[in-house]
């Protein structure tokens, strides 16, 4: 396999004041397996042609803004001029020097509609004020960076009309900080590792969500699935209306009632959508603009992917629940001990879930080493098995990343 394949399409998301998602920044993730390091310019080639032209920008974007770090050779290249301006943003690191050549180059994109961001910004100097006039965003690289550099960059940002992003945000306490300050967006590993804070009850409607997906996966009889629909009229609104359109009626047959629409959605696809409905509930955002619910529904139809190509079908639709419920504590506010019993899991999702056994638990390990590694990940580290390579992986990726737009 060539350094131009070999290669993981990793995803940061970006978020606005609010926790909302505002754009992707995508990352270059190589395997282990390459003979050589990757340099720069080959890693982001790498990443436009997969990104662009083998995957398909809107599926490994879902409709948000993604942007990739470009090097100074690249970005004087006529390769980036074919890029779509609407859906890239194109990084400059704040190290590079800003020659009459780089600003002219810097400005005539501007011109054509690309977003500019300025990265890696430790202290902005009087040779960036050259490039500001063509930049919208402005990433500070937060991590020990004293307070009134901070400011003074969010003064300079702020008169020029820019957005200020505070980068490498690592916990809670940075977020805070950067948020008080007056950043506008925020970006790092602290919004890609959900962590459980207080326990909260759990809304009678959403109960009746929980106990509704614990009577599909006991394989309860249809009259029990009828009763507990009954429990949430906006889900059987949201069935029936699934029901009657042509993805799962292409006849047209009218369909009126919750126990025919149970037989032609089918059990899978009504537990997929109390799981999802869960999470978009507990959501100040809903479904669309939360990365919490986003990265719920991807880890599920990835897993429920991975399974297919191992050969394990038999467990594809419980890998679909462990994956998403592998982020019910956040959601919940409880123990992930805890959820499985609220769920009345048996033993082998509560193992997958608590303590990553089982194949199961093999695959969710897999999908939490992908998010979390970074840069620093490589195909051994998640795949030992040999029913797997990394470009069927990225496919899997792809098509979960397609796929969770619908949510």
């Amino acid at each position: 396999m060539d350094s131009a394949t070999s290669f993981f399409l990793g995803r940061q998301p970006i978020v606005g004041r609010h926790g909302e998602l505002v754009a992707y920044e995508l990352l270059f993730r190589p395997a282990s397996w390459m003979p050589a390091p990757v340099d720069d310019v080959a890693a982001t080639a790498a990443i436009i042609e997969r990104t662009i032209y083998d995957l398909g920008i809107e599926q490994a974007l879902g409709g948000v803004r993604g942007l990739i770090g470009i090097p100074t050779e690249l970005l004087m290249s006529g390769m980036i001029d074919d890029l779509p301006a609407a859906s890239l943003g194109l990084e400059i690191m704040a190290a590079v020097k800003p020659t009459d050549e780089l600003v002219a180059r810097c400005a005539q994109l501007s011109r054509a509609g690309f977003v500019l961001v300025l990265s890696q910004v430790e202290e902005l100097t009087s040779e960036h004020e050259k490039l500001l006039p063509y930049v919208r965003y402005v990433k500070a690289d937060v991590p020990g960076m004293p307070q009134d550099r901070m400011l003074d960059i969010l003064m300079r940002v702020k008169r020029g009309k820019m957005q200020a992003v505070a980068e490498k945000v690592e916990t809670q306490a940075q977020y805070e900080l950067c948020r008080d300050l007056g950043f506008d967006l925020f970006q790092g590993y602290f919004f890609a590792r959900p962590s459980v804070l207080s326990g909260k009850a759990i809304a009678p409607s959403n109960m009746a969500l929980v106990k509704l997906t614990c009577l599909i996966a006991s394989d309860a009889e249809t009259g029990a699935l009828e009763q507990e629909l009954k429990r949430a009229p906006d889900l059987v609104m949201r069935l029936l209306k699934m029901a009657n359109g042509f993805a799962f009626n292409p006849t047209g047959r009218k369909i009126t009632t919750i126990r025919d629409a149970i037989g032609v959605i089918g059990r899978q696809e009504l537990c997929r959508l109390t799981q999802i409905m869960l999470f978009s509930r507990n959501s100040r955002l809903g479904s669309g603009a939360d990365p919490l619910v986003q990265l719920a529904g991807l880890r599920g139809r990835m897993m429920e992917g991975l399974a297919k190509t191992f050969g394990w079908t038999t467990i594809k639709d419980n890998a679909f629940m462990v994956g998403m419920l592998s982020l019910a504590d956040t959601l919940f506010g409880l123990p992930i001990a805890d959820i499985a019993a609220l769920f009345r899991l048996d033993d082998s999702l509560r193992d997958a879930l608590c303590d990553h056994d089982g194949k199961l638990g093999h695959l969710l390990r897999i999908i939490k080493l992908t998010e979390q590694h970074g840069a620093n990940l490589t195909w051994d580290m998640v795949a030992p098995l040999d029913e797997i390579d990394v470009t069927q992986f990225n496919r899997v990726q792809m098509e979960a990343l397609a796929w969770s737009r619908t949510m």
